[in-house]
């Protein structure tokens, strides 16, 4: 998640913003404590349905292990006390452990602030200076387990990793990038914080939420996928942005102020074999860092307004348009994903919207076809049809009715029982249906942020969205590596695709208009001349 640019005169003004977005998760951490939050209802197709709000509980208390052959997602359920008490604050690649309860009393805004001073003044003695070993959490997670367990053959490890893996959530006070902070450079930054040589290593990325804080204003969040959805990040991250917004700063006066024990410093030892491991994780994330290609577009010509009212549904419509993008850019459409939540069920996750429909093909063809000349009527039947297409699918999907986890619940119970692999499994169509070329999500904020990630396959897109009433913003990924992809291109015939809809949506209604007043006009009774 990408805030908007902040301005800090100086270094101790971006620790302020710290320590006020850290009361803000305090507070936000609280409510989910007391269970306090308000009941999210649904929005958009078949609104007004409660939704289930367990993810939420997930936001601060889970971590993710990293496995051999599978990671393990562990979530502190202890309701006898609220869980984790402290965070984790990274800083010139050195862990910091900010007890956020002293004397058990939270602290305040002003004793944060003094805390993040100091943890900055330690990090800056370049002499106590620790190997940068966040770097391994952004590693394939086969190689983050085998440099775990080397890890913890020594005792201070074990504590540190201990103490990491079960904060509430991690703070990244990052340097200075020295890049110019487009759209789309805040969001690679974001992402991977610009490889080893910047950021890359001032991160823990196995734990759910980290905040990040940039001396240069450039701020937001990175979770971890696995425990809740975008949407739940969204809110946390917008309840916070607010609390920091908000004026006046509860600066307490200096006679507020606790006298407190400085942070700990979390300390590692490495040897020769463990600093290879550090080399190695570098290397890798370099490549990753040199690979990832986005591009982050904000669609300037009309919102969720002017889709509305061509009585269409805003996500149904933008996800047409991606079809019709993809198929400008590659003459065919390929297995598509987008996310609908399931929070309709109690502990309901996501099943997938297969975009790529039978109508979606025949309406991008109709638009695309030189040789073949498509009236006005029938490419508008078409885009109807295609909407509608799509707008059936997500309400089968919001409603359970989807296929992707029917199938994978079958395929999981054969593994349990131990049978024999069923056939469908094997399929090359089933294969084929599940490597998503096209990976989509509709994110949407009421703030100026903006959500962004990268493709699931090597030769697919990302492809997130975020429709405001009068632009719509999209934050397109793909791999340099890949010849077959290019996030620029994407952007291009997307754009001119959106303009495309417009512009036949304008034309058919502006035919609807005219032949609506001829038939009045005829309908009207003739004045004699008398």
């Amino acid at each position: 998640m990408v805030f908007p640019k902040q301005t800090f005169r100086d270094h101790k003004d971006a620790l302020r913003f710290a320590a006020r977005l850290i009361r803000g998760v305090l507070d936000y951490k609280a409510l989910i404590d007391a269970r306090a939050l308000p009941v999210d209802f649904a929005r958009g197709q078949q609104a007004g349905a409660p939704m289930c709000m367990e993810q939420y509980y997930r936001l601060f208390s889970s971590y993710r292990y990293p496995g051999l052959k599978t990671d393990t997602l562990k979530v502190q359920m202890n309701a006898a006390s609220s869980g984790p008490e402290h965070i984790i604050v990274v800083c010139k690649n050195q862990f910091f452990v900010l007890d956020v309860i002293a004397n058990s009393k939270q602290l305040n805004e002003a004793e944060i602030l003094s805390q993040l001073e100091k943890i900055k003044k330690m990090a800056e003695n370049a002499e106590e200076r620790l190997p940068p070993i966040g770097i391994l959490t952004s590693d394939g997670r086969t190689e983050w387990a085998q440099a775990r367990d080397a890890l913890i053959k020594d005792q201070t490890n074990r504590d540190s990793l201990a103490l990491i893996e079960s904060c509430m959530c991690v703070v990244c006070l990052d340097e200075p990038s020295g890049l110019e902070a487009r759209d789309t450079t805040r969001a690679l930054l974001m992402l991977h914080g610009g490889g080893r040589e910047k950021n890359g290593a001032n991160r823990w990325y196995d734990k759910s939420m980290q905040f990040v804080v940039g001396m240069d204003g450039v701020c937001g969040v990175v979770c971890e996928h696995s425990p809740f959805e975008g949407i739940v990040m969204v809110q946390c991250s917008e309840y916070v942005m607010k609390y920091v917004t908000a004026s006046p700063s509860k600066m307490a006066t200096a006679s507020g102020i606790r006298e407190l024990p400085p942070p700990k410093r979390l300390l590692w030892k490495c040897n020769p074999h463990i600093q290879g491991l550090l080399a190695a994780s570098g290397d890798r994330l370099e490549r990753l860092v040199n690979n990832l290609d986005m591009d982050v577009f904000k669609f300037k010509v009309y919102g969720k307004e002017f889709i509305k009212k061509q009585k269409m549904s805003p996500d149904a419509f933008i996800q047409v348009a991606l079809q019709l993008a993809f198929y400008k850019c590659s003459g065919r459409l390929v297995s598509t994903y987008e996310s609908a939540s399931l929070r309709r069920f109690q502990d309901g996750r996501v099943d997938n919207i297969r975009s790529a429909t039978p109508e979606a093909l025949a309406f991008v063809k109709s638009m695309t076809d030189e040789r073949a000349t498509y009236t006005d009527a029938e490419k508008m039947k078409r885009l109807m049809d295609a909407i509608n297409a799509q707008t059936n699918y997500t309400k089968a999907a919001i409603t359970g009715m989807a296929i992707d986890n029917h199938l994978l619940g079958l395929l999981k119970i054969a593994k349990e029982l131990n049978m024999e692999k069923p056939e469908i499994f094997c399929d090359e169509t089933y294969l084929a249906s599940n490597q998503f070329i096209l990976s989509t999500s509709q994110v949407p904020t009421t703030m100026e942020m903006f959500c962004c990630y990268g493709p699931v396959v090597p030769n697919g897109y990302g492809a997130c969205y975020n429709p405001q009433s009068d632009h719509i913003i999209f934050c397109v990924s793909s791999f340099w590596e890949n010849t077959e992809t290019s996030s620029a291109v994407f952007v291009k015939v997307l754009n001119d695709g959106l303009v495309e809809i417009r512009d036949l949506c304008n034309r058919s209604s502006a035919t609807a208009t005219k032949l609506a007043d001829v038939s009045q006009g005829a309908s009207k009774p003739h004045k004699s001349g008398k």
